[in-house]
């Protein structure tokens, strides 16, 4: 007698088989129940801790059909002994990646910066980051107009305004300026540094020093001659410094606490 299988349920409704996956350290995935995303950190006993981009740990069990990998429903197990402790990959700024991870709408908050070499420079560091945040970051081009700017924005608690400026050292005109227009929703931060230049480490660009520049000088100018560069064009200097920064590591701590806080502020 032939035997007839007892299920009747129809091909199209029965559950999909997906993929397994190795939860190998540095794997980046989403918990869907939580919305948790974040890189594989250690996989033991029929659980696995994920790491987010700010640092979170959360822990989850294996179960089938229980993460997204890149968009897809996938299962995850545990790595076969010959895995390697990889470390989570890293963004330029330090962050956790997330690769594949959709730029979100941008915010109603903006980040300013001085001038367009600081607008590269926050972009090839924290780029990524940003993008993830959907903060959006616009150069001035100059403090000058700073209060008025800050008027037509009008900022609030829905649309927080950061503003990142060079040379902000007590008594200064920027420092007046930024008094002026720092409220709840709008911050003024600065670095101590004359240009954003000076921000990178002296050896990232293969110098033993900054060199000082008299005043009255323009500093970049300056700056150029002292090291026999080509002053007549400090834009091509300039993308020449911007070409030997990799990382958070090549700046400076003063400028990369003052980036840090206002992407707080702004996302928060």
């Amino acid at each position: 007698m032939r035997q007839y299988s007892a299920d009747l349920t129809p091909p199209w409704k029965k559950p999909q088989p997906v993929p397994e996956v190795p939860a190998d350290p540095g794997l980046v995935v989403e918990e869907p129940g939580t919305g948790f995303c974040g890189a594989v950190i250690r996989c033991e006993a029929g659980t696995v801790t994920l790491e987010d981009r700010f640092g979170k740990h959360r822990v989850f069990p294996l179960e089938p059909r229980g993460f997204l990998l890149e968009g897809r429903v996938v299962t995850l197990v545990r790595p076969s002994p010959s895995s390697g402790p990889a470390r989570p990959s890293r963004t330029a700024s330090g962050s956790v990646a997330v690769p594949g991870a959709r730029a979100r709408v941008a915010r109603a908050g903006r980040i300013y910066v001085e001038g367009r070499h600081d607008a590269e420079l926050v972009e090839k560091v924290w780029g990524d980051d940003l993008r993830i945040e959907g903060v959006v970051v616009e150069y001035l081009g100059g403090v000058d107009d700073l209060p008025s700017i800050v008027a037509d924005f009008a900022p609030g608690p829905d649309a927080r305004l950061g503003v990142l400026v060079d040379h902000l050292v007590p008594g200064s005109k920027e420092w007046r300026i930024a008094e002026a227009v720092t409220s709840e929703h709008a911050l003024v931060v600065g670095h101590p540094y004359i240009d954003i230049w000076e921000a990178v480490k002296p050896a990232s660009v293969g110098i033993d020093a900054w060199p000082r520049v008299p005043r009255g000088q323009d500093w970049k100018t300056g700056v150029c001659r002292a090291l026999g560069w080509p002053s007549e064009n400090t834009g091509a200097v300039w993308q020449a410094i911007l070409a030997r920064v990799g990382s958070y590591k090549d700046l400076e701590p003063e400028l990369l606490g003052r980036v840090e806080e206002l992407i707080d502020f702004v996302t928060a």
